[in-house]
């Protein structure tokens, strides 16, 4: 084999492919990739293209906060890039490549100015609308490029503060504005009807949360987009949890295994009343994990829910979303845990979204039936790195299930 030199008074030029360095685990790397590459159509003070009815609402600041669009540099059919309900089984790499077309508009607003300003008025009739809308973008600077990534929203592109927006070609969802004019109903009740009775997309009821766009009469305001995305997800698996209780139970435990984005999830339903646990491993290099140990946190809630915020975040309220759901097709009551290892291949958050999805997903395919809590230490174990041990030493639900099954043994 040629040993090449790499002498320092040589002067090297390295090119990786496109494709190495989607491939990359190092997210520096990566994210240094994606600016790069959009880099070059960011010279302008002027975007023009259909945006995918995307918004961003900006948290810092609060309650004075960055209000704006999101706009890619093309026109047509956008709305893959805006509609996270359609993204599982994309690799890290094309989901990064789609968010980093769109550019974050930035304009700022009190959060209870929904209505005293044309950019204002502007957003919420983006977050309005039913299907990609043509804009303009008129910007104060050139895009600051770098990419954003967060554990709760989706990654976006650059990002620039704008001196106006025009909409055009805009069709307005009907049931959306319907719900928009009525001020007597309640924000968390026009979205579980949206949600229920006319299928709209969750990511569409968090655009138009952020949006100001329900609720009760001098009630409404801006709500940064993180904030929105965690109180939908809590709404709508709320009003799930709450018909599911009552179904009959489940009469066996069912098992769901599935990889995505390199995290493994395991997912079981439990005979008894409605109960939910989701625990999470982080292994060293991943997004939430830079020490040289793994990490370990979990949540919880009994029959009647949980008051305070959720260890682990808003995961824990994706999660559920896709847990209930499942639930309420089977018309079934059960106590569910969720074990997911999230290993070095999660090296950038792309946010909850990916959670949910993926667990949708999971939960479509065919369940394991299993009849013993030693089988589920077993497909523990055969799935999984950590030990059943250690998931039951953190875990609440197993940790109970596992004494139970020694008192049964115990008085046989």
């Amino acid at each position: 084999m040629e040993n090449i030199s790499t002498d320092s008074k040589q002067n090297f030029s390295i090119r990786r492919s496109q494709e190495a360095y989607k491939r990359m685990k190092n997210s520096r790397l990566l994210s240094y990739y994606y600016a790069k590459n959009i880099a070059k159509n960011m010279s302008k003070l002027e975007i023009y293209g259909s945006s995918p009815t995307d918004i961003f609402i900006g948290s810092f600041g609060y309650p004075k906060v960055y209000i704006g669009p999101m706009l890619p540099s093309e026109f047509g059919d956008t709305s893959l890039l805006g509609s996270p309900e359609l993204w599982a089984g994309k690799s890290l790499g094309q989901i990064i490549d789609m968010r980093s077309k769109l550019v974050r508009g930035m304009y700022i607003s009190n959060i209870f100015d929904i209505e005293k300003g044309k950019i204002q008025e502007e957003i919420q009739e983006l977050a309005l609308a039913e299907r990609p809308a043509d804009m303009d973008m008129a910007l104060l600077k050139k895009p600051f490029v770098k990419m954003s990534f967060n554990d709760v929203t989706q990654p976006f592109g650059p990002s620039a503060q704008i001196q106006s927006i025009k909409l055009q070609n805009m069709k307005v969802n009907k049931d959306m504005e319907y719900l928009h004019n009525d001020t007597d109903a309640t924000a968390a009740d026009s979205l579980i009807e949206l949600y229920s009775r006319h299928n709209i997309p969750l990511s569409k009821l968090q655009q138009g949360l952020s949006a100001g766009l329900f609720g009760l009469k001098g009630k409404r305001k801006f709500t940064p987009t993180r904030w929105s995305i965690t109180s939908v997800d809590d709404i709508i698996s709320k009003s799930i949890r709450e018909k599911i209780k009552d179904y009959g139970q489940i009469d066996a435990i069912y098992a769901y295994h599935g990889i995505a984005l390199d995290n493994h999830w395991l997912i079981f339903f439990i005979p008894g009343a409605w109960e939910y646990e989701s625990i999470e491993a982080w292994f060293p290099d991943t997004s939430w994990n830079r020490d040289s140990e793994i990490l370990m946190c979990s949540s919880y809630e009994g029959y009647k829910g949980r008051s305070a915020y959720a260890e682990i975040g808003g995961a824990y309220y994706a999660a559920r979303v896709a847990v209930t759901e499942k639930l309420k097709q089977m018309q079934r009551q059960a106590g569910v845990i969720i074990l997911r290892e999230i290993h070095d291949g999660y090296s950038i958050p792309v946010g909850v979204w990916q959670v949910r999805e993926h667990l949708r997903q999971i939960l479509s395919g065919p369940a394991q039936v299993i009849n013993s809590v030693a089988e589920i230490n077993k497909l523990i174990s055969q799935k999984f790195v950590i030990s059943s041990a250690a998931w039951i030493k953190n875990s609440k639900m197993l940790a109970g299930l596992t004494a139970q099954r020694k008192l049964s043994s115990y008085f046989r």
